[in-house]
Protein backbone atom coordinates (compact mmCIF):
# COMPACT_ATOMS: atom_id res chain seq x y z
CA UNK A 1 0.00 0.00 0.00
CA UNK A 2 1.38 3.70 -0.73
CA UNK A 3 2.23 5.82 1.86
CA UNK A 4 2.54 9.67 1.29
CA UNK A 5 5.27 11.42 3.68
CA UNK A 6 5.14 15.05 3.37
CA UNK A 7 8.19 16.23 5.92
CA UNK A 8 10.56 19.10 4.88
CA UNK A 9 13.59 17.80 6.89
CA UNK A 10 15.04 15.40 4.21
CA UNK A 11 16.98 13.03 6.40
CA UNK A 12 13.98 12.17 8.55
CA UNK A 13 12.05 12.08 5.50
CA UNK A 14 14.47 9.31 3.85
CA UNK A 15 14.57 7.14 7.22
CA UNK A 16 10.80 7.14 7.44
CA UNK A 17 10.56 5.73 3.66
CA UNK A 18 13.12 3.31 4.40
CA UNK A 19 11.36 1.71 7.49
CA UNK A 20 8.12 2.10 5.69
CA UNK A 21 10.03 0.31 2.94
CA UNK A 22 10.74 -2.66 5.51
CA UNK A 23 7.42 -2.50 6.42
CA UNK A 24 5.86 -3.69 3.40
CA UNK A 25 4.59 -0.21 2.02
CA UNK A 26 5.49 1.77 -1.00
CA UNK A 27 6.56 5.11 -0.65
CA UNK A 28 6.01 8.39 -2.00
CA UNK A 29 8.18 10.95 -0.78
CA UNK A 30 7.79 14.98 -0.65
CA UNK A 31 9.19 18.25 1.07
CA UNK A 32 7.35 20.82 0.57
CA UNK A 33 3.52 21.52 1.00
CA UNK A 34 2.47 22.51 -2.28
CA UNK A 35 3.88 19.31 -3.68
CA UNK A 36 2.29 17.43 -0.86
CA UNK A 37 -1.07 17.90 -1.68
CA UNK A 38 -0.42 18.18 -5.28
CA UNK A 39 0.64 14.19 -4.55
CA UNK A 40 -2.36 13.69 -1.73
CA UNK A 41 -4.84 14.97 -4.16
CA UNK A 42 -3.81 12.83 -7.61
CA UNK A 43 -1.80 10.02 -6.32
CA UNK A 44 -3.75 7.56 -5.34
CA UNK A 45 -1.91 7.31 -1.63
CA UNK A 46 -3.82 5.13 1.27
CA UNK A 47 -2.45 7.12 3.96
CA UNK A 48 -0.32 10.30 4.65
CA UNK A 49 2.20 11.28 7.08
CA UNK A 50 2.21 14.77 7.51
CA UNK A 51 4.81 17.49 9.02
CA UNK A 52 3.10 20.64 9.73
CA UNK A 53 6.09 22.90 9.41
CA UNK A 54 6.12 22.76 5.49
CA UNK A 55 7.79 25.33 3.29
CA UNK A 56 5.12 26.53 0.69
CA UNK A 57 2.01 25.54 2.01
CA UNK A 58 1.51 24.67 5.77
CA UNK A 59 0.78 21.28 6.46
CA UNK A 60 -2.52 22.28 8.01
CA UNK A 61 -3.66 24.04 5.14
CA UNK A 62 -2.48 20.98 3.31
CA UNK A 63 -4.99 18.99 5.42
CA UNK A 64 -7.88 21.33 5.35
CA UNK A 65 -7.54 21.32 1.29
CA UNK A 66 -7.52 17.86 1.20
CA UNK A 67 -10.60 17.21 3.24
CA UNK A 68 -12.39 19.88 1.80
CA UNK A 69 -11.19 17.98 -1.43
CA UNK A 70 -13.66 14.93 -0.18
CA UNK A 71 -10.46 12.99 0.25
CA UNK A 72 -11.10 10.73 3.30
CA UNK A 73 -7.34 9.03 3.55
CA UNK A 74 -6.37 8.43 6.94
CA UNK A 75 -3.62 11.70 8.01
CA UNK A 76 -1.05 10.87 11.02
CA UNK A 77 0.22 14.46 11.77
CA UNK A 78 4.17 14.06 12.55
CA UNK A 79 5.13 16.70 14.07
CA UNK A 80 7.29 18.82 17.01
CA UNK A 81 4.46 21.14 17.90
CA UNK A 82 3.34 19.66 21.10
CA UNK A 83 1.06 22.33 22.19
CA UNK A 84 -2.60 21.51 22.85
CA UNK A 85 -4.08 24.56 20.46
CA UNK A 86 -1.80 22.77 17.57
CA UNK A 87 -3.27 18.95 18.16
CA UNK A 88 -7.03 20.27 18.73
CA UNK A 89 -6.28 22.60 15.58
CA UNK A 90 -4.94 19.27 13.57
CA UNK A 91 -7.68 16.56 14.52
CA UNK A 92 -10.46 19.92 13.44
CA UNK A 93 -8.88 20.01 10.44
CA UNK A 94 -8.61 15.83 9.87
CA UNK A 95 -6.25 14.36 11.25
CA UNK A 96 -6.65 10.60 12.22
CA UNK A 97 -3.49 10.82 14.66
CA UNK A 98 -1.35 12.88 16.25
CA UNK A 99 2.34 11.83 17.17
CA UNK A 100 5.31 14.20 18.25
CA UNK A 101 8.61 14.63 17.53
CA UNK A 102 10.93 12.99 18.31
CA UNK A 103 9.61 9.43 17.78
CA UNK A 104 9.81 5.74 17.63
CA UNK A 105 9.74 4.89 14.13
CA UNK A 106 8.39 0.98 15.31
CA UNK A 107 5.52 3.43 16.57
CA UNK A 108 4.83 5.47 13.59
CA UNK A 109 4.75 1.94 11.91
CA UNK A 110 1.85 0.78 13.94
CA UNK A 111 -0.32 3.83 14.32
CA UNK A 112 -0.23 3.37 9.91
CA UNK A 113 -1.34 0.12 10.39
CA UNK A 114 -3.91 0.68 12.71
CA UNK A 115 -5.52 3.06 10.77
CA UNK A 116 -5.22 1.52 7.68
CA UNK A 117 -6.82 -1.45 9.28
CA UNK A 118 -9.29 0.44 10.69
CA UNK A 119 -10.23 2.56 7.34
CA UNK A 120 -11.03 -0.93 5.48
CA UNK A 121 -12.83 -2.04 8.53
CA UNK A 122 -10.77 -4.10 10.61
CA UNK A 123 -10.48 -3.88 14.38
CA UNK A 124 -7.70 -5.76 15.10
CA UNK A 125 -4.07 -6.59 14.06
CA UNK A 126 -4.88 -9.97 13.13
CA UNK A 127 -6.91 -10.03 9.23
CA UNK A 128 -8.63 -13.90 8.66
CA UNK A 129 -9.53 -15.22 5.44
CA UNK A 130 -11.19 -18.36 6.43
CA UNK A 131 -7.67 -20.94 7.33
CA UNK A 132 -5.66 -17.90 6.44
CA UNK A 133 -4.48 -15.31 8.69
CA UNK A 134 -1.98 -12.53 8.48
CA UNK A 135 -1.01 -10.38 11.88
CA UNK A 136 -0.03 -7.02 10.58
CA UNK A 137 1.45 -6.42 14.13
CA UNK A 138 4.16 -9.55 13.64
CA UNK A 139 4.14 -10.17 9.51
CA UNK A 140 3.34 -13.42 10.42
CA UNK A 141 1.10 -15.17 7.70
CA UNK A 142 -0.39 -18.76 8.27
CA UNK A 143 -2.68 -21.14 6.20
CA UNK A 144 -4.49 -23.93 8.72
CA UNK A 145 -1.78 -22.66 11.41
CA UNK A 146 1.26 -23.66 9.41
CA UNK A 147 3.48 -20.48 8.22
CA UNK A 148 3.48 -19.34 4.91
CA UNK A 149 6.74 -17.40 3.73
CA UNK A 150 6.16 -14.69 1.50
CA UNK A 151 8.79 -12.36 -0.24
CA UNK A 152 8.76 -8.78 0.97
CA UNK A 153 6.58 -8.16 -2.27
CA UNK A 154 4.49 -11.01 -1.80
CA UNK A 155 3.11 -9.69 1.35
CA UNK A 156 2.85 -6.35 0.75
CA UNK A 157 0.35 -7.87 -2.04
CA UNK A 158 -1.45 -9.98 0.16
CA UNK A 159 -1.79 -7.10 3.02
CA UNK A 160 -4.07 -5.19 0.29
CA UNK A 161 -5.85 -8.18 -0.61
CA UNK A 162 -6.52 -9.14 3.28
CA UNK A 163 -7.41 -5.27 3.72
CA UNK A 164 -9.87 -5.75 0.86
CA UNK A 165 -11.17 -8.85 1.23
CA UNK A 166 -14.72 -9.52 -1.03
CA UNK A 167 -13.52 -6.89 -3.13
CA UNK A 168 -12.71 -6.83 -6.86
CA UNK A 169 -9.11 -4.77 -6.91
CA UNK A 170 -8.71 -3.78 -10.74
CA UNK A 171 -4.74 -4.33 -12.17
CA UNK A 172 -4.52 -0.63 -12.73
CA UNK A 173 -5.84 0.13 -8.53
CA UNK A 174 -3.36 -3.15 -7.49
CA UNK A 175 -0.41 -1.16 -9.20
CA UNK A 176 -1.43 2.46 -7.59
CA UNK A 177 -0.85 0.78 -4.37
CA UNK A 178 1.91 -1.60 -4.69
CA UNK A 179 4.42 1.03 -6.16
CA UNK A 180 5.76 4.10 -5.42
CA UNK A 181 5.06 6.97 -8.15
CA UNK A 182 8.46 6.89 -9.98
CA UNK A 183 8.88 3.14 -10.08
CA UNK A 184 8.23 1.39 -13.70
CA UNK A 185 5.07 -0.41 -12.85
CA UNK A 186 4.49 -3.76 -15.11
CA UNK A 187 1.21 -5.50 -15.17
CA UNK A 188 3.06 -8.40 -16.52
CA UNK A 189 5.47 -8.67 -13.14
CA UNK A 190 2.39 -7.99 -11.17
CA UNK A 191 0.64 -11.14 -12.98
CA UNK A 192 3.36 -13.07 -12.04
CA UNK A 193 3.76 -12.09 -8.45
CA UNK A 194 -0.20 -12.69 -7.75
CA UNK A 195 0.50 -16.27 -9.61
CA UNK A 196 3.11 -17.16 -6.74
CA UNK A 197 0.95 -15.95 -4.46
CA UNK A 198 -2.05 -17.87 -5.60
CA UNK A 199 -0.08 -21.06 -5.38
CA UNK A 200 1.48 -20.14 -1.61
CA UNK A 201 -1.97 -19.67 -0.28
CA UNK A 202 -4.39 -21.92 -2.16
CA UNK A 203 -5.31 -21.83 -5.82
CA UNK A 204 -8.66 -20.65 -5.54
CA UNK A 205 -8.62 -18.38 -2.65
CA UNK A 206 -7.78 -15.30 -5.42
CA UNK A 207 -10.11 -15.20 -8.25
CA UNK A 208 -9.30 -14.21 -11.23
CA UNK A 209 -12.31 -11.84 -13.04
CA UNK A 210 -11.33 -11.46 -16.53
CA UNK A 211 -11.98 -8.00 -17.54
CA UNK A 212 -12.32 -6.75 -14.29
CA UNK A 213 -9.31 -7.77 -11.76
CA UNK A 214 -8.47 -9.90 -9.02
CA UNK A 215 -10.93 -10.58 -5.34
CA UNK A 216 -9.78 -12.44 -2.62
CA UNK A 217 -12.73 -15.12 -0.94
CA UNK A 218 -13.24 -14.08 2.37
CA UNK A 219 -13.61 -17.12 3.38
CA UNK A 220 -12.17 -20.71 1.92
CA UNK A 221 -12.55 -21.80 -1.35
CA UNK A 222 -15.29 -24.97 -1.89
Amino acid sequence: MRILVVEDDRDLAAQIARALDQAGFAVDLSHDGEEGEFLGATGGCAAAVLDLGLPKLPGIEVLRRWRGAGLAFPVLILTARGEWADKVAGFRAGADDYVLKPFRMEEVILRLSSLLRRAAGHATAELTAGALVYDTATGLVTLDGMAVRLTAFEARLLRFFMLHQGKVVSRTELSEQMYDRDADRDFRSLEVVIGRLRRKIGEGRIEMRRGEGYRLLPHDPV
